[in-house]
Order: C-alpha cells, then structure tokens, then sequence
C-alpha cells in the first residue's frame, strides 16, 4: 500500500476545514472515499456530522475502536502552503486533518486485509467545541456496539516525526470553558456618577480571579485560569454598559475543578454588589480528563519499545483539553502523543506539522492493530 497518498488526501482535507457539527463537507470527502474501499468486510453508517465504519474480523474475540476528531477551528490560517485553507476564518490548527488523513490510511490496510479482530473506526465531530465525543457515545449506534477497547492519538509539534509519547493513567487535564456576561448602567464619559462601568467591573474580576490558584488551591495540585478574550463598551467616549469575559479552566483533578468554580461564583457575587451590577455565568463545554487505562497503555509502550523505528517518551502529565475522555470513562483504552515537529504549536495560526509522521503513524498503527 502507498501510504504516500494519504499525504495528498491531509492536503485535502486540510483546505475544508468546518466548525463543529458543520462538517458536512468533511464528511461527503470522507464518505466518498471510504466507499471507494472494498465493501467485503465494511460496513458504513453515519451519525450527524460523523462516521462509524465497522470492519468485520476473520476470528473476532473483540472489538476495538480507533478515534479521529474531524472539525477545525474559528481561526485564519497564517501559512503560505499551496494548500491552505480554502474557508475563511477556519483552520485545521490542531492537527485534524493529520489524525483524520491516518485513520483512512489504517482503514485502507484493513479493508484490503481482513483483520482478526472487528475494528469500528470512529470518525468524531466537534472536539474543538461543543463536544461531538459524549453524544456520540450515547448514540443508537454505540449503545447497540458498543467496543472492548478504544484507541486515539494527538499531534505533538514539539516532539519529532518517529517520537510516540503517552503514560498510564492521567494524560490530560479536566477542562471547562468560563463566559461571564456583566451588565450595568451605561452613560455618557463626562457624568461616570450617573452610570456603572462595566469595563471597571470585569477588570476587578479579572484581577481577582488571579489569586485563585495561587491561593485557593493546593501548591502540590495543578490547575490554570486563563482568561483569553475580553469585550465591553461601543465607543470611547460611552460609559459601557455590558462587558464580557471569555476564558478557559484546566485542573489535573475533579476536585480542584469544583473548587474553582465555587470561588469563581463567590467573586461574581463580589462584584455584583460592589459594582451594583447583574452577571451570569455560563460554563460552557466541559470535558473530563483523559485517563489511559493502565493495563491497555502498558501492552501499548511494550509493543512501542520492540519498535526499532520508533523513540518512546514517557510524557508528564499535559494541561491539554480533549473530549476523548468521554469514551475512556466508560472503555478501556488510551490516547498518544505524536510527534510531528512544528516550529508552531497547536492552535497556532502558522502550525506546520511535517507531513512524514503521516505515513510512519500508518504503518505503527496497523502493525499494532494486527497484534493486538
């Protein structure tokens, strides 16, 4: 099999990339080519946006489910490739289209090459937000096949082509988004006594919110509080009366989650009275940490070690958000880091990932798919 090919199908994909639940065209690409396939062993449904195939085993004692996330993100993409994107505004910048391109290399191998056991090749929406994994999950077609075991990776821009990094146990960091909405009184620059600057308000919050790791949580824990977005007011010379703050919270346990946004809801309630104000808060997409099985992760790491070709880490815990999570709360299985070597990071508008781990990661995948 060419897997050189799967090149030309990444630089395809790479230039339709749509928002979550708005990948239609995404999928027609990817219909279109999986029915191209030998439809011996096949079989094809669809659910929104997404995609399961299922391929028959030749002996099967189990089923296991191989992941690719297939949405981009709101995002201009800054590079000078013949093939950037083609949607304005819209970016594979966290690497999609590469794990999207890899699951059809796979797929290609074992359509022409019946496997022993039944492989169900799971094609998600909406990873980047709202969240296509937990829905999906609990989908009629999931609920009525539901697999043994479910695997995933990650593009990792720091780490080179031929580096596969992961761990047993915590690999990825519970998530929440944060949108606050203030409203006060507005009015005219020259009577500030006349009005409530919400301006002012959200920027005590945002001052506040600050000392809640370092101070509200335990030093031997981790968590971040970023704040990414900021807007209020029309115009310079009009008290504003609505402000809005847009941010992210990661935290490596459940319970410094909760804890996070008790104080977050107790500083809301500060600034309310203080500024005589109304706020609401709105979390969001949530989604729960990625936790790799151990016993599935440790055979995993065994089979990566007889690999002459292929450089193991054994990775530290990441803040990274990912909804994969979802499925390894209720099947065993693991997510990877892969190493792509980016000079830019991920969500980086100038990522670049190089193209080789393309078909390296095939060739991993199908030599692991075979001996598990």
């Amino acid at each position: 099999m060419n897997n050189s090919q799967f090149i030309d199908i990444r630089r395809e994909l790479h230039q339709i990339p749509e928002l979550g639940f708005e990948e239609w065209k995404t999928q027609e690409y990817l219909l279109s080519y999986i029915k191209s396939l030998p439809q011996q062993f096949i079989a094809i449904d669809t659910w929104k946006t997404g995609i399961f195939v299922k391929v028959q085993g030749s002996d099967p004692t189990k089923v296991i489910a191989y992941r690719a996330d297939i949405d981009g993100l709101p995002m201009e993409e800054e590079t000078n490739l013949t093939f950037k994107s083609k949607h304005e505004g819209k970016m594979h910048g966290c690497g999609h289209d590469f794990h999207m391109s890899i699951a059809l290399g796979v797929l290609t191998y074992f359509a022409n090459n019946q496997p022993k056991e039944t492989l169900l090749f799971i094609f998600q929406p909406a990873e980047e937000g709202p969240g296509g994994a937990q829905p999906m999950l609990n989908s009629d077609y999931l609920k009525a096949n539901r697999p043994d075991m479910i695997i995933a990776l990650h593009i990792a821009p720091e780490y080179p082509v031929g580096t596969v990094a992961t761990r047993k146990g915590l690999l990825f960091a519970n998530t929440s988004e944060l949108f606050i909405d203030f409203v006060g009184k507005g009015g005219h620059a020259a009577y500030p006594q006349t009005a409530n600057d919400m301006v002012v308000a959200s920027s005590y919050f945002v001052t506040q919110l600050q000392s809640i790791v370092s101070r509200n949580i335990d030093p031997l824990d981790s968590a971040v509080v970023t704040i990414g977005k900021i807007t209020g007011g029309t115009k310079q010379n009009i008290i504003a009366e609505k402000a809005r703050v847009e941010g992210t919270i990661r935290t490596l346990s459940l319970d410094s989650m909760g804890k996070i946004k008790d104080r977050i809801g107790a500083l809301v309630k500060g600034i309310e009275q203080g500024f005589e104000c109304s706020a609401s808060i709105d979390y969001g997409s949530n989604y729960c940490q990625v936790y790799n099985n151990e016993a599935v992760t440790d055979e995993f790491i065994s089979f990566l070690k007889k690999k002459s070709n292929v450089n193991f880490v054994e990775c530290n815990e990441a803040m990274t958000g990912e909804d994969f999570g979802y499925f390894l709360e209720e099947i065993p299985g693991f997510m990877f880091w892969l190493g792509v070597n980016s000079d830019y990071g991920l969500h980086s508008g100038l990522l670049n990932p190089d193209e080789d781990a393309i078909p390296f990661t095939i060739d991993l995948l199908v030599d692991y798919l075979k001996s598990v």
